[in-house]
């Protein structure tokens, strides 16, 4: 048997220790690094719009001028989704 030390996919601290299961039987993880924006986190998603891959693509292609619904067609996510994700990043200041 081989044991593979999972690393928080925010800080890459490999001080995470197991926290319960989702209700779909995935297991869940703690990191224990108090530093760490993201307490919780899963390996393995089962919804795409949780990646932070997906995320970065969601802000890239509004910021080429896509729309919320081309983007959600592209990345196969809801439009919902792409809406969250944009109002959840922080406004860049207003250069005069």
């Amino acid at each position: 048997m081989m044991f593979a030390p999972v690393g928080c996919p925010t800080c890459q601290s490999t001080d995470v220790v197991k926290y319960g299961k989702t209700p779909d039987g995935k297991q869940r993880f703690h990191c224990r690094n108090l530093a760490c924006q993201r307490q919780t986190f899963l390996l393995e998603y089962s919804n795409k719009g949780f990646l932070q891959e997906v995320k970065t693509q969601i802000v890239d292609m509004a910021l080429n001028g896509s729309g919320i619904r081309d983007t959600a067609r592209g990345l196969n996510v809801s439009p919902t989704t792409v809406i969250h994700t944009l109002k959840k990043r922080t406004r860049a200041p207003i250069r005069e």
